[in-house]
């Protein structure tokens, strides 16, 4: 069961984040893909600065900033 909401999530997260960064998000395997990463990316950058969340509405706003930093970090690198 934690699988299921853990990819819920990630899509859900990959989803916003495309939404944000103005429709540079994928279809919804990349967007569960991307939020995956993006909670991981977003975990560990959270973690840096001291922050740690214990609820879900935390950790889809961490997961949704990795997301958003991956996203962009995909883009800069598509333009070079």
């Amino acid at each position: 069961m934690n699988i299921i909401l853990f990819l819920i999530l990630g899509g859900v997260a990959g989803w916003l984040a495309g939404l944000i960064m103005k429709g540079r998000g994928f279809v919804i395997l990349g967007n569960i893909f991307v939020g995956i990463i993006g909670g991981f990316l977003g975990g560990f950058l959270f973690g840096l600065i001291g922050v740690t969340s214990g609820s879900m509405l935390g950790s889809l706003l961490m997961a949704v900033v990795g997301a958003v930093v991956l996203l962009f970090i995909v883009g800069l690198l598509k333009k070079s």
